[in-house]
């Protein structure tokens, strides 16, 4: 009996920490649970994350068992100040949702800090009207209208009871089973509270780490792995943005102390216009520029038969993430150097530097709310004003559902152009869902055009959607071609990594991030198409030029060096310039390790064509 009634106590000691914040509790989990499923896309294929009603569950409480040993005149304005924190970013997490259809991003926040005061009011003179009330918006007004309530008849409770009192007839007060229940519902909380923890530990162990890196690169491949944290609360969301922006804010001040540190010497503007696109998750074994058997490049081929196209055949990107290769491509570092990219110049600034006109036109990277972690990774150092403007003279304000409004920018822009360019395109290319990254009236292969049978009928329209995306990239890489035709111009094409979509018996595209880079995964997610075009004009007037881009063609190349052999098509000299790093020099280092994910040498794989 003394051991039961020993339990009995232990257990509603337990429970002391719910049963003194009652209401904090039941509140604080109805508007985690409601904002939670409140911001899943009303969307095939989109639901809540499962585990969220037991995190949920193991948050709030903590988050009681804090407020219940802190003094109690403490605990109340900590535990005021907290409803008023969550209501608020709660608020406006859904209410972003319900207009823009996203939640608190690191982009976001960033545009935030960047409105006055002006066009805050514009924003809500334009967008905060009655209808959100009868949105989603209105669930979480309902529990705060029911919390309201509940606060007003518990400060009123002596005048509420003696109402009920009279009204009922009866005396009301704490019922005795009450406190027989104590200790069973202790026992049900430390169970509950046992289960989820067990079920969340693996999403906080995740979180923790991805709070503890020093840099926004590690922090989206973080988030690219299987057991990545779940920002399932507002709360997480705004805590993660503010940390990705102070990242980011580091390596951009870096870079912004770098401007004045880029040094150009001369410039003998070797090449007067100087065209680099930047395509997006090219497998080059998808290409019939490389033997692919699916007639996906005519464009590119055709002009390679004219003798106009030199395609590379031995070309890898040095990462399969996005930022990660645009930070590559832009900066002078290469992987191996010393220090970190943001420590070197970016190419355009030099460009700038030595009188280049330099226009960038962007499908992707341009600041927007709805902005994922992995966009605003890749273009952060591209949107800041400081930087953009040491790099760039022009560039484009808008994105488009294809590649062929960049074509428009451009053919709108042009007049800005100087008597030397560099002009910048980044195209969506290929990046999934590939079926949006064509009109429908250009779609030519379908699933019934191809002969594997080991793979489902959605897998061959993905298959299929996947070669009409790069179809239809042809024609656009093609139009861009054909406005410097008539110009002495040379043209370089080059995407930021592969794709896998279904080769061997892989029953999957996308990019797989593992940790071990394999033969295998090196060809589907580090294998890229790499092209130099010239115009007639620049093949007559640098003969020894366009003689040298074809020696150079069958010659191991990592992009990461692209920046080098930019510069040199420019006549820059430099004292960031490397000849190593020129695959057109002849003192082009080809043996320079490979390094994939600066993990893996590339040439030791045993890659296979």
């Amino acid at each position: 009996m003394k051991i039961l009634n020993l339990a009995g106590r232990v257990f509603t000691n337990i429970f002391k920490p719910i049963k003194g914040n009652a209401a904090f509790f039941v509140f604080m989990y109805v508007l985690g649970i409601v904002c939670t499923y409140a911001v899943v896309p009303d969307k095939r294929g989109y639901h809540a994350w499962p585990l969220a009603p037991y995190e949920l569950f193991f948050d709030v409480s903590i988050i009681c068992v804090v407020l219940w040993l802190l003094p109690r005149s403490v605990a109340k304005w900590l535990k005021r100040f907290i409803y008023v924190f969550f209501y608020m970013i709660v608020l406006v997490d859904v209410y972003c949702f319900v207009k823009f259809d996203t939640t608190i991003t690191p982009t976001m926040l960033l545009l935030v800090g960047e409105t006055d005061s002006r066009e805050a009011a514009e924003f809500l003179e334009s967008y905060l009207t009655g209808s959100v009330v009868f949105s989603r918006l209105g669930w979480v007004l309902l529990v705060l209208l029911a919390h309201v309530a509940w606060v007003l008849i518990w400060h009123n409770r002596p005048k509420c009871k003696a109402w009920l009192e009279a009204k009922t007839g009866m005396a009301l007060g704490v019922p005795g089973w009450w406190r027989m229940a104590e200790p069973w519902l202790g026992l049900l909380f430390l169970v509950m509270f046992v289960v989820s923890t067990v079920k969340c530990f693996a999403d906080k162990t995740a979180f923790v780490r991805l709070m503890s890196y020093d840099n926004i690169g590690q922090v989206e491949h973080e988030l690219t792995k299987k057991e990545k944290a779940q920002l399932y609360l507002p709360g997480y969301r705004l805590v993660f943005s503010i940390y990705a922006n102070e990242l980011t804010a580091k390596q951009v001040k870096t870079l912004v102390e770098n401007i004045d540190k880029a040094k150009v010497d001369s410039c003998s503007f070797r090449s007067k216009n100087i065209v680099l696109i930047i395509g997006e998750s090219y497998n080059r074994h998808h290409a019939g520029l490389y033997g692919y058997h699916k007639d996906t490049t005519p464009r590119q081929e055709a002009r390679a038969q004219k003798g106009e196209l030199i395609p590379f055949s031995d070309v890898v990107a040095p990462w399969n993430l996005t930022s990660f290769v645009f930070k590559a491509l832009f900066s002078l570092y290469t992987v191996g150097d010393k220090g970190e990219w943001c420590d070197y110049p970016l190419f355009p600034e030099l460009f700038r530097k030595a009188g280049y006109h330099v226009t960038f036109l962007t499908n992707q990277f341009l600041p927007q709310a709805k902005e994922a972690v992995y966009d605003f990774s890749g273009g952060f150092f591209l949107n800041n004003p400081q930087l953009s403007h040491a790099m760039f003279d022009t560039r484009n304000t808008r994105l488009y559902r294809y590649d062929d409004g960049l074509l428009g920018d451009y053919d709108r822009l042009q007049r800005n152009n100087g008597e030397n360019n560099l002009i910048i395109f980044h195209l969506k290319g290929q990046h999934v869902d590939y079926r949006t990254r064509f009109p429908r009236d250009r779609r030519h292969f379908n699933p019934e055009d191809y002969d594997r049978p080991e793979l489902k009928q959605k897998e061959l329209r993905v298959l299929a959607d996947y070669d009409n995306a790069i179809l239809y990239n042809d024609s656009i890489v093609d139009q861009i071609i054909k406005r410097f035709e008539d110009e002495d111009a040379i043209v370089v094409y080059v995407p930021d990594h592969g794709e896998e979509c279904y080769e061997g018996d892989v029953h999957f595209y996308g990019r797989m991030h593992s940790t071990e880079i394999t033969a295998r995964l090196a060809r589907e997610e580090f294998d890229i198409p790499f092209w130099i075009w010239c115009s007639h004009s620049f093949m007559v007037g640098h003969p020894s030029l366009f003689n040298d881009i074809v020696k150079a063609k069958d010659r191991r190349y990592m992009t990461d060096a692209l920046p080098h052999l930019l510069l040199y098509l420019g006549g820059i000299s430099s004292p960031h310039y490397r000849d190593d790093l020129n695959v057109l020099s002849d003192g082009y280092n080809e043996k320079r390790p490979r390094m994939l994910k600066n993990t893996t040498d590339y040439d030791k794989l045993g890659v296979e064509d």
